[in-house]
């Protein structure tokens, strides 16, 4: 698989220093966009100076990126890696405020993206963006540090609310603006087509009205007329800000996909499509998403075999990427699963005994996931939590009118005359 990147900047109409910066290294694998705060070259400072460290940190380190296998592990070590990275120009920039005139409170942010043996390692702060955009559909996998999102996030306003506040641009999280800085990382698979955007809020600013027209502009001609074009989308909406952008293509070797890639691909894809149908999912973004897959992994059984029995304790979550299964209870069967169904939820939160069989009708791969790797995944976004909690609070009120559904007034009668009488003094 090649990748292969195009960026460029423009200070817009309105501006008179351009205060973005970017870095295309396809050699690093490393893409970055920076948006630079401060004003009197000071914004420019701090991205520029941001650039280069994040460039030499990689550098200086490429023989662990070169190294990568793919494996959790060493994904944590590359997601370390850029947060040192990031830590590094935090502190330079931040000294570097304080000891020159003029320079006080500048900052910036910065959404870098390392490509490496088929994985794709995010790192963000601010509000500069990160999409991916696969078989025509636009996914943001970054998320925007700025009083507006946190605001809505945390339910202090409606997003109606928040636009209108002045403090609505306000970029809650920086490069340099302290010493030290968290930044969101994010592990994905890259797939052979993808294509992925970084920018500044100088484009993204008018793309929010009309994402449809960001995937076409990305959709089709040549990677090197890409960011051109994208600039002079944003000049045409106004250029009310800088304009950095960054356009990474991951394309198939000339003589096409290898069947291990091809294999690759479709499992991704079947994995990602299978959770996105899980009800208890449906959500979440596609940022979420991906952090929920990544606690997830595949399991393949063989046509007869018992995923789950009667009476068993458990403690795993089972989403059905391919095949069908039988659900028996007490002998009998009750219910068919195929794919983008779900069981074993209630097993997340409890020790409960399984109440039901589950056999492979078919050979059948599954998405399983234990009870820390929920706690890992809740720890990593709360969010993701409580969207959870949602759902299946959702799913069991449900079922508790299917199951009460079919009860006529003389069963509703005679059941209740069998419960004992409380009385409200009691």
């Amino acid at each position: 698989m090649e990748i292969n990147g195009v960026g460029g900047t423009h200070v817009g109409q309105r501006r008179e220093m351009n205060e973005d910066a970017i870095l295309v290294e396809p050699a690093l694998g490393l893409f970055v966009v920076c948006d630079g705060m401060g004003g009197h070259a000071a914004g420019e400072v701090a991205a520029g100076n941001t650039v280069k460290h994040l460039r030499r940190h990689i550098r200086e380190h490429r023989a662990l990126v070169k190294a990568f296998d793919g494996s959790e592990r060493q994904a944590e070590r590359l997601q370390g890696l850029l947060r040192e990275g990031f830590e590094q120009a935090s502190r330079s920039v931040y000294r570097m405020a304080r000891s020159q005139r003029g320079k006080h409170g500048m900052g910036t942010t910065c959404t870098a993206l390392l490509i490496a043996n088929g994985k794709g390692i995010m790192a963000h702060v601010g509000d500069s963006r990160l999409y991916l955009m696969r078989e025509g559909n636009l996914y943001q996998l970054s998320e925007d540090h700025t009083y507006i999102r946190e605001a809505i996030r945390t339910g202090m306003m409606t997003e109606e609310q928040a636009k209108t506040s002045p403090y609505a641009n306000v970029v809650t999280r920086a490069v340099g603006v302290r010493e030290s800085v968290c930044a969101d990382t994010l592990v994905f698979d890259v797939l052979a087509g993808d294509t992925f955007l970084l920018c500044s809020d100088g484009l993204h600013r008018y793309s929010d009205a009309e994402p449809q027209r960001l995937v076409e502009l990305l959709d089709g001609g040549q990677l090197e007329a890409l960011s051109a074009r994208l600039i002079d989308y944003a000049n045409g909406r106004g250029g009310e800000d800088n304009i950095g952008v960054v356009v990474v293509q991951a394309r198939a070797e000339q003589d096409g996909l290898a069947a291990e890639e091809l294999q690759r691909k479709s499992e991704v894809t079947n994995n990602l499509e299978a959770l996105q149908h899980v009800a208890l999912f449906q959500d979440l973004t596609m940022k979420q998403l991906v952090l929920a897959l990544n606690q997830f992994h595949a399991v393949n059984c063989p046509k007869g075999q018992v995923v789950i029995a009667e009476g068993d304790a458990g403690e795993s979550l089972y989403v059905v990427v391919s095949g069908e299964l039988s659900v028996h209870r007490n002998g009998t069967e009750i219910a068919r699963l195929g794919a983008g169904s779900h069981f074993g939820e209630m097993a997340l939160l409890n020790k409960r005994r399984r109440s039901a069989t589950v056999v492979a009708q078919t050979e059948v791969r599954l998405l399983v996931q234990e009870r820390q790797e929920f706690v890992n995944l809740v720890n990593q976004d709360p969010m993701i939590g409580l969207k959870f909690l949602w759902a299946l609070s959702q799913s069991l009120s449900q079922r508790l009118d299917d199951a009460y559904m079919p009860l006529d007034a003389a069963s509703v009668k005679k059941t209740m005359q069998g419960l004992p009488m409380l009385s409200p003094f009691r």
